[in-house]
């Protein structure tokens, strides 16, 4: 008989075992707020050196598709959560016969394909940017034509910071040439074309459900991308009153409506004309509230941790000002040596570093990050931003 979530809603005490499903950075920082509260934790991942491995009981390894793999790290343990959405929903199947799964398998199965995300957010009426599904080229050069020549094309499974993704019309009027390399980049792949929007800026939402259905939601942050990947988020994001509810609203609609027991971080666009639309939702702790653990009462990591044992949600007002800024494999590969002055980064006033434990810096890969707090949001941004120049 499945125990798929939300059929088993008992508290898991401290002391008690949890999974998680990656065994990434956000893997680890959940872990390591797991660890705080007294909870052992199990990860699954495809390597055994993974950076949750420092801090985790126990590495189960395997692909993301692995069931075998899924119902070992589901065995004897008391609730499974993730920090990563591509995985089969055939491992989430299995973990869910054998624990309870939170957020559910359901939630994940819509949110890890962006086809089925767009579809599920336009037809239960959240504000999106125009878009097609395209699953051949002569369908991609028909998109492009009724989205006004420029587009970002995104495949619908596996894209995350920048990956998967190709930009058509950018640099003119969009040929039959061009169309067909950003399909043949993308490898011919079922994939989203959404047509490219006049930006003023960029800001999200994370919320958190419990598995008894209450919702609690963070003060939007404010996010600023270099080549598709987050380069700094600061929170709060400092927009009007307006805004921020209408933001607050969707974010709390979102996780309502797919009953996700867990976070969800909704990205959002806001237009040049003022519209707020929604981007991308992601159904696990997020690089944009990675200052929650210094700005708020309640880090993303510690709330996912209670929404997994269905504690209380915690407070998630911001007590102080606080900004990240993404520490990229290039740090390294740049620096003298090899190795970041990490000593003159943290002599800026309220500046914490955070490193993953990665063994190998590449570009563009995430290795760490810096956190800074202020008395405003923006001296928490200048701050964080001049300790990122000092490496």
């Amino acid at each position: 008989m499945s125990r798929a979530s939300g059929s088993e809603t008992r508290v898991v005490a401290p002391g008690g075992l949890i999974g998680i499903l990656g065994g990434g950075q956000l893997g680890r920082m959940t872990a390591m707020a797991a660890r705080t509260m007294g909870y052992r934790v199990r990860v699954m991942d495809p390597e055994a050196g993974c950076p949750a491995s420092f801090v985790v009981d126990e590495v189960v390894v395997g692909r993301w598709d692995d069931v075998e793999a899924s119902r070992r790290l589901a065995d004897g343990v008391a609730a499974v959560t993730l920090e990563i959405e591509q995985i089969g929903v055939e491992a989430l199947r299995a973990v869910a016969d054998v624990a309870p799964l939170r957020p559910g398998v359901e939630p994940i199965r819509i949110i890890q394909d962006k086809i089925l995300q767009k579809v599920w957010l336009r037809e239960s009426g959240f504000p999106v940017g125009d878009f097609r599904v395209v699953r051949s080229v002569e369908e991609l050069q028909s998109a492009v034509a009724a989205l006004g020549g420029r587009v970002f094309l995104k495949t619908a499974r596996g894209g995350y910071d920048g990956r998967g993704q190709a930009r058509i019309g950018f640099a003119g009027a969009a040929t039959e040439d061009e169309i067909a390399a950003g399909w043949a980049a993308l490898g011919g792949r079922p994939a989203v074309a959404e047509r490219a929007l006049e930006l003023d800026f960029e800001i999200s939402v994370m919320a958190a459900r419990s598995p008894n259905g209450e919702v609690r939601s963070y003060p939007a942050a404010r996010n600023h991308h270099v080549d598709q990947i987050l380069a700094w988020s600061v929170l709060p994001a400092g927009i009007s009153e307006e805004l921020e509810r209408r933001a607050q609203e969707i974010a709390r609609g979102i996780i309502s409506k797919l009953e996700l027991e867990g976070l969800v971080c909704v990205e959002m666009f806001v237009t040049r004309d003022g519209e707020l639309l929604v981007n991308e939702l992601a159904p696990r702790p997020h690089n944009s509230y990675h200052q929650s653990e210094r700005a708020c009462a309640t880090s993303q990591f510690e709330q996912l941790v209670r929404t997994t044992c269905n504690l209380p949600l915690g407070e998630t007002e911001v007590l102080v000002p606080a900004a990240i800024v993404n520490l990229l494999g290039d740090v390294w590969l740049n620096a003298d040596g090899g190795e970041p002055d990490f000593k003159a980064a943290l002599a800026v006033p309220g500046v914490r570093l955070h490193l993953y434990e990665k063994k190998e810096a590449r570009a563009g890969r995430k290795m760490g990050h810096l956190s800074a707090t202020g008395a405003t949001a923006d001296e928490a941004l200048e701050r964080v931003l001049e300790a990122k120049r000092r490496l």
